[in-house]
């Protein structure tokens, strides 16, 4: 069912045990296919948090220090280079705790059972770089936008009120919307460190306030999951922002440093946390369900390809990628940017699907 679920059990919310991987560095910075998969319509969110079922790790790597706000050597194109289509730049808090799902190195995870299913059902595609400069007047990507702590909340209406985050979201006048069908809009108060995410956004009365399908705040700083069954701005109930490919970390940093998120068109009516949710009806186990993880293969070769391509390489070796909704097979997520070389993140296309393999990380959950 696509329809928000009504249940409000919490679960034990603590970073999973990996065996063998090493703590990530936390770092600063995150349309479906209704003829395969008649329930892929997001829903929405929640306002309780879980407690952690665990310590954090007891060696954590330690927060990366803020980033410079630009490289002076990227020379500015349309509009202020560290504005990126009206939001955009460098964060300062943590995405998450060192030893938080997104952060966790699983090179040493074994692989999955079903993974040569879970890939086959996919298809023989590659992957397709969902974010770059502009196409068709478009911005191509999800963007996000930083405020602080003082920027005025206003109040947010939910289609899914019961699986939402309740308002009001310290969304700034002008805050950019994703184009496309799912009209994301992501906020990060660099404060108070918390994230905020909407899906299906509009704005009323020029902004002063909002209607949304969905809505989750996440803080920043905490393992805390979203209940048990319930969505986010994201199908399988994660935060967007924490998968998203940023020209900050590709090109000024060249380090990704967290898993990424990408798209399928055929997803289990299941999910692995760190997912909460599902959204389809299919119960093939051979489908991989939401939260499902895939990382490149060690021994794939990414040095032919453009500069940016093999910081993407390495982050999908050390990370791997999270499967958060349904859409295109292969479409790995990113931020818009005018500085972007769309030529250069084409070479992404020259990775197949074939090329990965899913991670165990868990055991689906199907309620």
């Amino acid at each position: 069912s696509n329809s928000a679920s009504t249940s409000t059990v919490n679960q034990a919310a603590g970073p999973p045990s990996l065996s063998g991987g090493a703590t990530a560095a936390t770092r600063a910075t995150a349309g479906a296919d209704p003829s395969s998969n008649p329930s892929a319509v997001v829903s929405s969110s929640a306002s309780s948090r879980q407690p952690a079922s665990s310590g954090p790790n007891p060696n954590p790597a330690p927060t990366r220090a803020p980033a410079p706000a630009a490289n002076p050597g990227v020379p500015a194109q349309a509009g202020d280079p560290n504005d990126a289509f009206g939001g955009g730049g460098a964060v300062r808090c943590p995405v998450f705790p060192a030893d938080n799902w997104w952060n966790r190195d699983i090179r040493n995870l074994p692989v999955h059972p079903q993974s040569g299913a879970w890939v086959a059902s996919m298809g023989n595609g590659k992957l397709h770089s969902d974010f770059g400069t502009v196409w068709e007047g478009n911005a191509i990507g999800i963007p996000y936008i930083v405020v602080d702590g003082s920027q005025p909340r206003v109040p947010v209406e939910f289609g899914y009120a019961d699986e939402s985050d309740p308002g009001p979201y310290p969304i700034p006048p002008g805050a950019p919307i994703e184009d496309g069908s799912d009209h994301h809009v992501l906020i990060i108060d660099d404060t108070n460190c918390r994230l905020y995410e909407l899906f299906d956004a509009t704005p009323i009365d020029n902004g002063s306030r909002w209607r949304a399908g969905s809505g989750a705040v996440y803080d920043l700083r905490s393992n805390n999951l979203r209940p048990t069954g319930w969505t986010s701005a994201d199908a399988a109930g994660l935060p967007i922002f924490a998968g998203l490919a940023t020209y900050q970390e590709v090109v000024v940093e060249r380090k990704i440093d967290h898993a990424l998120r990408f798209t399928a068109s055929r997803t289990q009516k299941a999910y692995i946390r760190p997912a909460t949710h599902f959204a389809s009806s299919i119960t093939d186990p051979g489908v991989p369900p939401m939260g499902a993880r895939f990382r490149l293969r060690a021994d794939f070769d990414c040095s032919p390809f453009s500069a940016e391509i093999p910081v993407a390489c390495t982050a999908l070796k050390t990370y791997g990628m999270f499967l958060a909704d349904n859409g295109s097979n292969w479409m790995v997520s990113g931020a818009p940017d005018p500085r972007w070389n769309d030529q250069a993140l084409a070479d992404l296309g020259r990775i197949p699907g074939s090329a990965f393999e899913a991670v165990d990380t868990g055991e689906p959950i199907t309620r």
